[in-house]
């Protein structure tokens, strides 16, 4: 028996319960010594051997590495495959290669005629990508390629309930932190993936993008999951209105007057639904936009229209006067025929 039949064998022995080393070196007619040679040999290709130490000791799988069995409907097994077709459409798919070999398996669990036609999912589903926000757009992806590795290294320590170590860029301050965070969650958002989990060193929760993530590995230190700390908690993007609010106290504000019914249409907007939103006299609302970019600023008035004033700040609010008079002056009775 080879090095290969025989650790096909440790791994059928141990999925039914544990085994001392002595016990196995005798059944494979091998040493105790080969026996841990075959143990670093499964432990390499990512099978979770454990070791119980003492007279009554031994090696056994993992409890959960092994699932039972389950049996799916046609109907359900293509459910499935259209979902898996789904989340390759994404900006990165968590545990993609985990999810290369179950699309495997519930392929070969179809008729022929229906596994040719969900062989090739991207065929049968589309996904679009978001459009691009004009009034509000953000620094491109800092590090696109290793957002597949964070969410991948998220979920792995959140299946092993270990904590993992984050080093994070943050491109409007130019900076990068160090971060250890335990595991709670993931979202997509427009196209991108965020990670939520519990702040050791604040306290506190964390949220952040996975493409601004440089490196994330999974450590040795565990943990238990919080009843009080869930992803769902996030939706809405109750995150966002957190930010705008920090961001506010920091200083960097835009004030614009507006008409409610232009305070409606700024409200349903995903982004700017979040301002601070504050009454100005009958029928009039202040609204406080935590940026003074004019890229953001400008066209956002603009867009308003009649009615809408940015009060502040002045630099801003003087380069608008000088664009729409320019824009007047454009528009002022002449001469000019208009086109046919």
């Amino acid at each position: 028996m080879n090095a290969i039949e025989r650790a096909l064998g440790l791994l059928l022995l141990l999925s039914g319960g544990q085994r001392s080393a002595a016990e196995l070196a005798e059944r494979f007619q091998v040493s105790v010594r080969t026996i841990y040679r075959d143990v670093d040999r499964l432990l390499a290709l990512g099978i979770p051997v454990e070791a119980e130490r003492g007279t009554d000791g031994g090696y056994r799988l993992a409890r959960d590495f092994l699932q039972p069995p389950v049996a799916l409907t046609r109907s359900e097994t293509a459910a499935l495959l259209v979902a898996l077709a789904l989340a390759r459409g994404l900006n990165a798919t968590p545990l993609l290669s985990d999810l290369d070999t179950a699309q495997a398996k519930l392929l070969a669990s179809l008729p022929r005629p229906a596994r040719e036609v969900f062989a090739q999912g991207s065929r049968i589903v589309g996904i679009e990508k978001p459009p691009v926000d004009i009034f509000h757009p953000e620094p491109d992806a800092v590090h696109p390629g290793r957002m597949q590795a964070a969410v991948d290294a998220f979920l792995n320590g959140m299946l092993a309930g270990r904590r993992v170590r984050l080093s994070h860029e943050n491109p409007y301050r130019g900076r990068v932190a160090e971060f250890d965070l335990e595991p709670h969650g993931i979202l997509f958002d427009r196209d991108r993936w965020y990670l939520y989990g519990h702040d050791v060193d604040q306290d506190g929760e964390r949220f952040m993008r996975a493409d601004r993530v440089r490196e994330a590995v999974v450590s040795g230190m565990g943990f238990r999951s919080r009843a009080d700390l869930s992803v769902e908690s996030q939706i809405g993007r109750k995150w966002l209105s957190r930010a705008m609010r920090r961001w506010e106290d920091e200083g960097t504000v835009s004030v614009l007057e507006m008409g409610e019914a232009q305070a409606g249409r700024l409200a349903r907007d995903w982004y700017y639904r979040h301002a601070t939103v504050e009454p100005a006299g009958p029928g009039r609302l202040h609204v406080r936009i935590p940026s003074r970019d004019p890229a953001i600023i400008l066209p956002l008035a603009r867009w308003l229209g009649p009615g809408a004033e940015l009060l502040s700040p002045p630099d801003l609010r003087n380069r608008l006067a000088a664009e729409l008079a320019a824009m007047a002056g454009a528009y002022a009775p002449s001469q000019r025929q208009p086109t046919k």
